[in-house]
C-alpha cells in the first residue's frame, strides 16, 4: 500500500468549490491524499447538503474522502479532531478578503500556531448552486 499524506480540510461556505477541488488536485500531483473535510457549523444552513456535495466531487476526483461536522468555531473544530497521528498537513479553505470572517480572525494562523504541520491557506469562491429546473 503506498504512502498517502493526511489532509485535514477545514472549510464552510467553499466546502464544494471548483477553487478548492484544484487546490487538492494540485496537491495531490505531489503525492497521494486521504481527505477529511471537517466542516464548522453555521447559520448559513445546508451544511449536510454542502459536505455530501463536496465529499461526492472529492470521490470523483479519485481522492479518499470523509467528512464531519465540527464547532461552530473553525479554529475549536480544528483543535477538537486534531491529532498528528492522524493528520499530516491541513488546508484551510476561506472566502476572498474582506468577505471572509475567518480571515478577519486570521485563521489560517490562528490553526498555525495550533498545530505543528503544514498548514496551506486556499482562497476560493462559493461554489455556484445550479439554478432549479422549470417544467413550464
Amino acid at each position: 500500500m503506498a504512502w498517502k499524506t493526511r489532509l485535514l480540510v477545514v472549510a464552510n461556505r467553499t466546502a464544494d468549490s471548483d477553487d478548492l477541488l484544484a487546490a487538492l488536485r494540485e496537491r495531490a500531483a505531489r503525492g497521494p491524499i486521504a481527505v477529511t473535510l471537517i466542516v464548522p457549523q453555521d447559520s448559513h444552513g445546508g451544511l449536510g447538503e454542502r459536505m455530501t456535495a463536496a465529499l461526492s466531487r472529492f470521490q470523483e476526483a479519485g481522492f479518499e474522502a470523509h467528512g464531519m461536522l465540527g464547532d461552530t468555531d473553525p479554529a475549536v473544530a480544528v483543535l477538537e479532531v486534531w491529532d498528528p497521528g492522524c493528520y499530516d498537513e491541513v488546508m484551510v479553505s476561506t472566502l476572498p478578503g474582506a468577505s471572509s470572517r475567518w480571515l478577519t480572525m486570521d485563521l489560517p494562523g490562528r490553526i498555525a500556531r495550533m498545530v505543528d504541520a503544514r498548514v496551506t491557506h486556499v482562497i476560493a469562491r462559493e461554489a455556484r448552486t445550479p439554478a432549479p429546473m422549470s417544467f413550464a
